[in-house]
């Protein structure tokens, strides 16, 4: 009889999973891919947009870390994947905007006077006055906002902090722990720095002699799509899409799925199963057996946000900048609250993208800890208050040939104080239930490497049990 695998969840930990499952396992093992939307790809989608396309998940991924760059080779899509030109970001901070300053971490300063002109006297006040304060005492994780606002002031957080970790989060930075979200930072804590300015100075690479830069970022010349297209064909999984996984059971030494409607369910039995779902979902299937791992779960906050494509005319200028994020609180001239949180400009910051006439791509972000009210707006109205948005922010008045709007419901997970911790206790409960494992956003990074990083070490899991069994 052959191995058989279930892989629960589509995004793309799990076609992660499901790819590396089946380089290890071969073309005879049986791999089956469950996911309930009846979409592949989770939080990577590209949505079509003025005949052509643009991604409104996730937009990028961290080329200096090796997972989507590897994939790209193994799945010949090397040539497909494109880096950023050399516009860079911008602040809306303090009713006015400024150049994203360089020289910080998550928007921290070794040197208060990088902030000059973001902050106001006050702020800068603030910052300066860290040095003075009593050697930082360190207790191994912290609110991200707690922490530095105590020490370097509420400007820093509120201008920088806070809108650079809610492109990452979309959470606040008081609900988000230091260790899991800026880990350089804590690191140099853990190393003994003794005021925050110091920390970032000690992550702070030296200057990069003059010359070409590694890129930071990177694409796919046609989407995501492209990755998720190919990730399947490799994988070659049965797919059983717009289906329910209800419940996980141990059945002997195989593990026993109930899918489909809760009237009618289907059962089947497989030697290994990879849990990539949300971590409400991972939490309900795992309650009956392995109930410490669920209750874990239950700790893993969520946030929600929606993600606008909109197309321009061709000819239409947009900003010399990558795009712009807007500090919570900022507001129109006539004092209206701003709705949307980001812009990437994105024709702007990949010089490969726009549509197939010339028109203009860019993106808009909605969506904050404590904004619901905003996520409840129409896909029409919300278009509108952030196209006022862009005037305002921008001076660009046309209207667009074409738009999209994506919704993400708790589709952010937030990473609290302890969630390291919290996260290896969650393994080491599932590593004691054999042949399973977990992965997704909710364990090691939201980020696109994180995650398939988190599907690759799940296929590992298995794999191992299946060979010692």
């Amino acid at each position: 009889m052959s191995t058989r695998v279930a892989v629960v969840g589509g995004g793309v930990s799990g076609l992660a999973a499901a790819h590396r499952l089946r380089a290890r396992l071969g073309p005879d093992a049986e791999i089956v891919l469950f996911e309930q939307t009846g979409r592949l790809g989770g939080k990577l989608r590209t949505v079509p947009l003025a005949g052509g396309a643009l991604d409104l998940g996730a937009e990028a991924f961290l080329a200096r870390r090796p997972e989507v760059v590897r994939l790209a080779e193994e799945l010949g899509l090397s040539d497909q994947v494109e880096y950023p030109g050399g516009a860079t970001a911008r602040v809306r901070a303090g009713g006015a905007l400024h150049p994203l300053p360089g020289g910080t971490v998550m928007g921290v300063p070794s040197d208060p006077e990088a902030l000059r002109g973001v902050l106001s006297e006050d702020g800068m006040a603030a910052l300066r006055a860290e040095s003075e304060l009593p050697p930082l005492s360190w207790s191994g994780d912290d609110s991200v906002g707690r922490l530095l606002r105590e020490r370097v002031g509420d400007e820093v957080v509120d201008r920088l902090v806070e809108p650079l970790l809610g492109g990452v989060y979309s959470g606040s930075a008081d609900g988000l722990g230091l260790r899991a979200t800026i880990p350089t930072l804590a690191a140099a804590l853990d190393a003994g720095a003794r005021s925050i300015t110091s920390a970032v100075a000690a992550t702070l690479a030296p200057p990069v002699p003059d010359g070409p830069k590694p890129p930071v970022f990177g694409a796919f010349r046609g989407g995501y799509r492209q990755l998720v297209d190919r990730l399947v064909e490799a994988a070659s999984p049965r797919l059983r899409l717009g289906l329910p996984v209800r419940a996980l059971h141990r059945s002997g030494d195989r593990w026993r799925l109930e899918i489909g409607s809760a009237a009618t369910p289907e059962h089947a039995d497989f030697d290994g199963v990879v849990l990539a779902v949300p971590a409400p979902a991972a939490r309900r299937l795992l309650a009956a057996e392995v109930p410490a791992a669920a209750e874990l779960l239950g700790g893993v906050e969520l946030a929600s946000m929606a993600v606008l494509g909109i197309a321009l005319p061709a000819g239409t200028e947009l900003p010399n900048a990558s795009g712009t994020l807007i500090a919570r609180g900022e507001a129109h001239a006539d004092g209206t609250p701003f709705t949307a949180k980001a812009f990437t400009f994105s024709s702007r910051k990949w010089p490969h993208l726009s549509g197939p006439g010339g028109e203009v791509y860019l993106r808009a972000s909605v969506g904050r800890s404590g904004d619901d009210e905003l996520l409840r707006l129409t896909d029409a109205e919300m278009l509108r208050r952030v196209l006022a948005d862009l005037r305002e922010i921008t001076g660009v008045t046309a209207e667009p040939v074409d738009s999209a709007v994506v919704r993400w419901g708790g589709g952010l997970p937030q990473y609290g104080v302890g969630h390291l911790d919290a996260v290896a206790e969650l393994e080491r409960a599932v590593s004691g239930a054999g042949g399973l494992a977990l992965a997704g956003a909710a364990l090691h990074g939201v980020g696109v490497p994180a995650c398939v990083s988190t599907g690759e070490a799940a296929a590992t899991t298995v794999t191992r049990h299946l060979v010692a069994a």
